[in-house]
């Protein structure tokens, strides 16, 4: 369980008053869940995010993760940051241990995990490559593997396939429903692309700027149908999931612009 309880975040300002970037954000998220935020810019979606993976310390409120407080980073909230953060005088099975080596598990019991990690996103052919030789999605699959290597309980995902091609932005969201199924455990990705947002989501958290708040949660079935049917463009097509997409872009403007109803 994932309890984020009455949560504001401000920064300080040079001039004038702090300015408050979340305002009593509350949200409970449990383990076999896949919760994305959705919203305009300046919503506080990467600082909610940020602030879960203990990047940011709360101003008012607290998060609690399996009932412990959340008071800085730790290896049980992996992170799938928008730009691939690998260090680039690694080859790639060194990027995806890197975590491991931190924790100072022994060299062959890294390696065994990170070859694991490795085949569950399709890139153990390319383990001894150095990062700089891959394509854009590739590389974002070595830091989703780098994440998953941890086993951790959440797993914190900031817009990682903005960059990508369509092809290749479709195929990691399949992969990521994949290894959240296997997992069971709790998923939160942020985006500003509303179908990729319903395809992911079996919990679409909506927010709106200035300051950075909630005002509509909605539950989807579109992530559990893929699994079932592993098809999709199917599910992209369907009646369902097209009027979804037209309200859900009618309440994104809405907020946008000022209202919450």
């Amino acid at each position: 369980m994932l309890e984020i309880k009455d949560l504001s975040i401000e920064y300080a300002a040079r001039k004038g008053p702090p300015a408050l970037a979340l305002d009593n954000i509350s949200l409970n998220i449990e383990a076999g869940e896949f919760v994305v935020a959705l919203g305009a810019s300046g919503c506080g979606k990467t600082t909610l995010l940020n602030t879960i993976a203990g990047f940011i310390p709360p101003t008012r409120g607290e998060i609690v993760l399996d009932g412990k407080p959340v008071n800085g980073p730790g290896f049980e909230r992996g992170v799938v940051f928008q730009k691939h953060a690998l260090m680039p005088w690694m080859n790639v099975i060194e990027n995806v241990e890197f975590g491991l080596r931190l924790r100072h598990v022994p060299l062959n019991e890294r390696r065994r995990i990170g070859m694991e990690c490795l085949r569950r996103v399709g890139l153990s052919a390319v383990a001894q490559r150095p990062v700089y030789e891959l394509s854009g999605g590739m590389q974002q699959r070595v830091g989703v593997a780098r994440a998953i290597a941890s086993s951790p309980h959440v797993m914190l995902l900031d817009e990682p396939l903005g960059a990508l091609d369509a092809f290749t932005r479709e195929s990691i969201q399949t992969l990521l429903l994949d290894l959240w199924n296997d997992s069971k455990g709790v998923f939160f990705f942020i985006t500003h692309d509303v179908e990729e947002a319903l395809f992911l989501a079996t919990r679409l958290v909506i927010m709106a700027p200035h300051p950075g708040r909630i005002v509509h949660e909605i539950e989807l079935p579109f992530a559990r149908t893929f699994l079932q049917t592993r098809d999709a463009r199917a599910t992209k097509a369907s009646a369902d999931f097209i009027a979804m997409r037209e309200r859900v872009l009618s309440l994104v403007h809405e907020t946008s612009s000022g209202g919450t109803h």
